[in-house]
């Protein structure tokens, strides 16, 4: 016996027959069709979310506008003048700025901007670089080598 598409249905017992509803007193199911007795329910359908005239939740709640990236990279911004504090031909690294004093914690990976001056030749590690504060640490003779 071949199997066509049209000979497919559930097996037996696994689906059951459709609730028939306003058919009669003796079905169960008839006069007020299972909605119960008046009101707003009994006659028609509301949309999603109405609360009966009352302010409905996604406008009493207008908060979190926008789009938010759940992949959206945070970073510690230092610009070039405050490596300044490091000495000469010293590297600087995410756990340096750290030791020194120029950020907190290291919870975020850390971006070097380029405003200000830099006096030393230094060689800086981090994340990610401007592009202005990469000419500038070449300017003053350093690398700047991303992690």
């Amino acid at each position: 016996m071949v199997l066509k598409i049209n000979d497919l249905k559930p097996a037996p017992g696994s689906t059951h027959a459709p609730k028939r509803v306003g058919r009669g007193r003796s079905s169960g199911h008839g006069k007020t069709s299972g909605r119960g007795q008046k009101g707003q329910k009994a006659r028609d359908k509301t949309r999603i979310g109405f609360e009966g005239g009352q302010m409905p939740l996604q406008r009493r709640i207008p908060k979190l506008r926008g789009f938010r990236p759940r992949d959206k990279k945070e970073y510690h911004l230092v610009n070039v003048e405050k490596l300044n504090l490091f000495s000469e031909g010293e590297t600087v690294t995410p756990e340096a700025l750290v030791e020194k004093g120029i950020l907190k914690k290291l919870r975020h990976e850390v971006k070097i901007l380029g405003r200000g001056e830099l006096e030393r030749r230094l060689t800086v590690r981090a994340n990610a670089f401007t592009r202005g504060a990469v000419a500038k640490i070449e300017a003053a003779g350093g690398r700047a080598e991303v992690i």
